[in-house]
């Protein structure tokens, strides 16, 4: 059932991609987009939270410092992904995000979190490998390069957050007062407010698109982040966060092989041969143990 709920919970998260890019068809637009898929999953994760108590006792400093890593961190990597998703196809984003494991990895070296090993160079090798040949196997002038580039914006993004959140929640444990579903919802909460900011700003959201819209909002919301957060959080508590992290390498997949479905996306041979060399860099080296990633899985996408 730990494994089960684990693959599910990847599912949930690959699907988002291909639910982002249903709702632009359906015109609604990025900022909308954001605004209420976290609006929708602060509320529910907030009412999670505050149900199983999980919010009671947290420090006032740990409070703001998880509503600081969704409103700053959190927010900065969806805005990236999402403004990405608008520009390339979902399954090379998937591929092209899926290089922050080795980012992590370089960046809890840098600080002294985890030691260097022969595995971990091995693996940012591979990573830097597969990258390349994901890039490189484009067809001529299929590429945008500001959608690349957004993309691994967001890549960078979410390792500031994870290596943040591993600070935050001492490490998935708890160690700084916060258990995994409350930083959660306030990691929703902080993306929220800062999105109805922006929103604000650009002078309101602008609701006038088709009512499908309104569907693929709720599936982003419900299914990629609500769902997919609490699977996520089921299947860690049975199977652990090294098993728990090498199942989650299924996200990609999902991606990409429901992008062909439903798009007509296809990449070439060698952007395959990409992809499956960055999936192979992240299973050796999340495998048997990986503290960099656990926390990062706290809220996905």
């Amino acid at each position: 059932m730990g494994a089960f709920l684990c693959l599910l919970s990847a599912v949930c998260f690959g699907a988002m991609a291909i639910f982002g890019k249903l709702a632009y068809d359906a015109g609604v637009d990025v900022g909308d987009l954001l605004l209420v898929r976290f609006g929708v999953a602060a509320v529910l994760l907030l009412v999670v939270a505050g149900t199983t108590g999980a919010l009671r006792g947290v420090p006032r400093r740990s409070l703001v410092a998880g509503l600081a890593m969704g409103g700053i961190g959190y927010a900065t990597q969806s805005g990236l992904f999402f403004g990405a998703l608008e520009k390339i196809d979902a399954s090379l984003l998937a591929l092209i995000l899926y290089a922050y494991p080795a980012l992590v990895t370089v960046g809890a070296i840098a600080f002294g979190r985890e030691r260097a090993s022969a595995r971990r160079v091995a693996a940012l090798l591979i990573a830097s490998a597969g990258t390349a040949l994901v890039l490189g196997g484009a067809a001529s002038g299929s590429l945008d390069p500001v959608g690349a580039a957004m993309g691994f914006g967001a890549a960078l993004a979410y390792t500031v957050y994870i290596l943040a959140g591993d600070r935050v929640g001492g490490g998935g444990q708890g160690g700084a007062g916060i258990p995994p579903i409350a930083l959660s919802s306030l990691v929703c909460t902080g993306a929220a407010c800062t999105f109805a900011a922006f929103s604000a700003v650009q002078g309101g959201p602008r609701l006038d698109f088709a009512p499908s819209g309104w569907l693929w909002l709720t599936a982003i919301a419900v299914v990629s982040t609500v769902a997919a957060v609490l699977t996520f959080f089921a299947g860690l508590a049975r199977v652990g966060p090294s098993a728990a992290s090498i199942l989650s390498t299924l996200e990609p997949v999902v991606t990409v092989l429901l992008a062909a479905t439903i798009f007509g996306e296809s990449l070439g041979p060698v952007q395959l041969l990409g992809g499956a060399v960055v999936l192979t860099a992240v299973l050796v080296v999340q495998w048997p143990v990986s503290r960099a990633r656990e926390p990062g899985l706290l809220v996905h996408g």
